[in-house]
Order: structure tokens, then sequence, then C-alpha cells
């Protein structure tokens, strides 16, 4: 059993040291805690993530996803392309409960965990949607919806890029939490950008640091600057054959 005093320790801790502490409160540091003892549970039958040492969770995937969170829109709405094990859908929900979040997942079990583990935190501003993400974007109800759609470490930018900016309202983002291939990513996406109506590009450094190691990954911004085409997003065989 994790021990709960020192994990509240260590988390609010480690947020402190990253400016990140004015995020954190009682309610929230116990969601977190909760979410880590379920995730752990849950892991074991579902392989959720490959880490599993507290300390690396709270930098990996807390920490992270909270610096995603303090950079989001007062009251925006998002969607969350392929959530996974819930990152960063459940570390927003439980920092930002002013944000709308829609986590998406073509994978059945992935979405469930996601979607009882809201339930179980009270987070009732977040909806989990079993979908395939090239689906999802042409349907009436999601397409051009959302003020931002985001990513964390499903695929490489020109696939992301068609799959996620059909979502994206014109005037919203899509963000991009990405890895070290960043830039020369971004720079073979820029054709998959302007085709599908996005425009500006931004890219931030996000460097944290806790328990003696320090994360650095950058965040990739897209600005949609005009509707996205009918036709886009293709089906996936031919996203994946012949990336834009």
């Amino acid at each position: 059993m994790i021990d709960e005093k020192a994990f509240s320790s260590d988390l609010n801790r480690v947020f402190g040291e990253n400016g990140l502490g004015g995020m954190l409160n009682l309610k929230r540091t116990e969601q977190f805690y909760r979410l880590t003892v379920r995730m752990l549970e849950e892991n074991e039958k579902y392989n959720l993530t490959a880490i599993t040492d507290i300390s690396k969770i709270i930098l990996n995937h807390y920490l992270d996803c909270a610096a995603f969170a303090k950079r989001l829109p007062k009251g925006a709405s998002i969607i969350d392309i392929g959530c996974g094990a819930g990152f960063p859908s459940l570390p927003v929900a439980i920092l930002r409960d002013d944000i709308r979040i829609t986590a998406v997942d073509s994978t059945a079990k992935r979405v469930n965990y996601v979607k009882e583990t809201a339930e179980l935190l009270g987070l009732t501003h977040l909806e989990a949607i079993v979908m395939r993400a090239e689906e999802g974007a042409i349907k009436p109800e999601y397409r051009e919806k959302f003020d931002i759609a985001c990513a964390r470490a499903v695929a490489e930018m020109r696939v992301l890029t068609e799959l996620c900016l059909g979502y994206v309202k014109v005037g919203g983002k899509f963000m991009a939490m990405k890895g070290k291939n960043a830039e020369f990513e971004l720079k073979d996406a820029k054709r998959a950008i302007a085709i599908m109506g996005g425009g500006d590009t931004a890219t931030e450094e996000i460097k944290l640091t806790g328990f003696g190691e320090t994360l650095t990954h950058p965040l990739i911004t897209v600005t949609k600057r005009s509707k996205t085409p009918s036709g886009y997003p293709r089906v996936y065989a031919k996203i994946s054959k012949k990336p834009l």
C-alpha cells in the first residue's frame, strides 16, 4: 500500500519546486493519491503504464500533465486524442475543474478505465468515449467543436495533425506533447498543417525537475486558421501509409 502521507508530501513539494504548487489543494492531493492507488492496481490487469515507481509517476505523469494544464485557457473545451491510461485527461480534470474534457481512445478497456476512474474521483467534467480518432473527426457532433485538441505520446506529427486538427474550432489550437524529435517532426508536418487548416506554430521546451531528475520535452502548439477541408481526415490506412 502506498503511504498517503509520504505521497502527499512528495507531490506538494515537487509541484512547489516547479512553480505549480498553487494548482494543488487538499482535495486535489487526495485525488492524485486515489488515482495512483487505482492505476497501480489496474495496471496489473491492463498494463496501463510502464512507469510504476511513485516518484517517476509524480514527475513523468502528474507534473508533466500539470505543466500542460497550466497553459490551457480558462473554460476551454478539450479533446484528448489517444487518451490511453488517461494522460493528460485525468490530471487535467483534477487540476482544472473549469475545463470540459472529452477523452477518446479506440481501446474499450482503456476508455472504461478512464471513465470509471473519473467517476471514482468525482470528475464530472470528464467524458470518455470509445472512438477511432479519424472517424470521430468527421462526425458533426465532434467536428470543429473544441477549443483544444491534444495528444501525448500517440504518433508522429504528420499523422497527429491529420487526426487532431479536424476537431478544432477555427481560432482554436492543437497541442502536441512530444519527445526529442519534435522539431524534425514539425518540419515534416508543415504540409499536413497547411492542408488541415492549421496556421502559426510554436514550440515551447517544458523543463521539470524532481527527485534528482530533470524532465524536458517540447510542447508544440498549432493554431487553427481555417476550416478543415471535407475529405479529411482520411481513413487510417491511408493516413499511416501515406502521411500528408
